[in-house]
């Protein structure tokens, strides 16, 4: 029978290359065997793989991928109501830096963590635990924005200043979402894609102190042309709208006069843009399908094009 390989015996550089060395499904699971090999694998976090946290809230799933080469592993969080897991994989572990004991079970691609009474600190605790131990972008996911897990967690990565790959908010115009967004908007630079789903409620409106790479937002009847025209984001998209043909000619206008300079790509879907409305550019909407301008200081170029009830525009620079 072979005798087991002294792993932290290695000298430091050298664990270090092992640790570079092991996908992020085996470094997760090394992490749990003992804190003082997950205190090892943290100290070579920025040799480490970046990776993509997906955050399934609805599903209690964290799904961490990395950016290139499709490496994928799971982690779900469950309650665990004392019931013995009758399972060769069962195992106790502790999640740093919080130090909570817990059971889990695992395979090849996942692990399965059980949580006494405290399902949301169990979700918090792993987050924690993955951002000590990769360089992680955060993305959530739409159907999320409503769990319980949701405003704690978003609050404390931000806290964390976590960069965001996408940040889906929803909101219904509570308290604690102002409070929320609050926060969100003074970090707006660590965010690459806002995706914003809107309050009904006539009187909602966001103000914004900074702006994502990217932003989309439905049922953006609150969105005006003014904030379109402060807007610094890159690509810009919005659903639902209430901008009309008037308000089209003056975002070209001002494009071409050299506004909007960050601008890559606009969407825009209204049913308030009309064929036999006001003209655009001095022409009818129809007549701009298709249609290339270009700044009046020749370094960029436009192309437009439309669809049932919305506009795109595409900017691209001159080389």
């Amino acid at each position: 029978m072979s005798s087991p390989f002294p792993l932290l015996r290695l000298p430091r550089l050298v664990l270090c290359e092992v640790f570079k060395s092991l996908g992020i499904g085996e470094k997760i699971k090394l992490s749990l065997c003992s804190k003082k090999i997950s205190f090892q694998i943290n100290d070579a976090r920025l040799y480490s793989q970046k990776v993509i946290v997906n955050l399934d809230m609805i599903k209690q799933e964290i799904e961490v991928c990395s950016e290139n080469d499709g490496d994928t592993f799971d982690i779900f969080i469950c309650s665990d109501f004392g019931k013995t897991i009758i399972s060769s994989n069962s195992q106790q572990a502790s999640i740093a830096p919080t130090c909570y004991t817990v059971r889990l079970t695992s395979n090849q691609e996942e692990i399965t963590t059980f949580w006494k009474n405290n399902q949301k600190e169990g979700y918090l605790s792993v987050i924690r635990h993955l951002l000590k131990m990769f360089q992680c972008k955060i993305s959530t996911k739409s159907n999320c924005c409503n769990c319980d897990s949701f405003q704690p967690t978003i609050s404390m990565l931000l806290d964390l200043q976590v960069e965001f790959e996408t940040l889906y908010i929803h909101f219904k115009g509570s308290k604690d979402e102002n409070l929320l967004w609050n926060q969100i908007s003074r970090n707006l630079g660590l965010v690459e894609c806002l995706i914003i789903l809107s309050s009904f409620d006539t009187n909602f409106k966001l103000v914004f102190t900074s702006w994502p790479q990217n932003i989309t937002i439905w049922d953006c009847y609150w969105f005006t042309l003014e904030s379109l025209m402060a807007c610094t984001s890159s690509t810009i998209t919005l659903y639902y709208s209430h901008l009309e043909n008037k308000d089209m000619d003056k975002v070209l206008k001002e494009w071409r006069a050299g506004e909007l300079p960050n601008l890559k790509r606009l969407i825009i879907a209204s049913w308030r843009f009309e064929e036999n409305g006001e003209h655009i550019l001095g022409m009818n909407l129809l007549e701009i399908d298709g249609m290339v301008i270009q700044t009046d200081d020749g370094s960029k170029t436009a192309t437009i094009e439309l669809g049932q009830h919305w506009i795109e525009m595409s900017v691209t620079p001159f080389q």
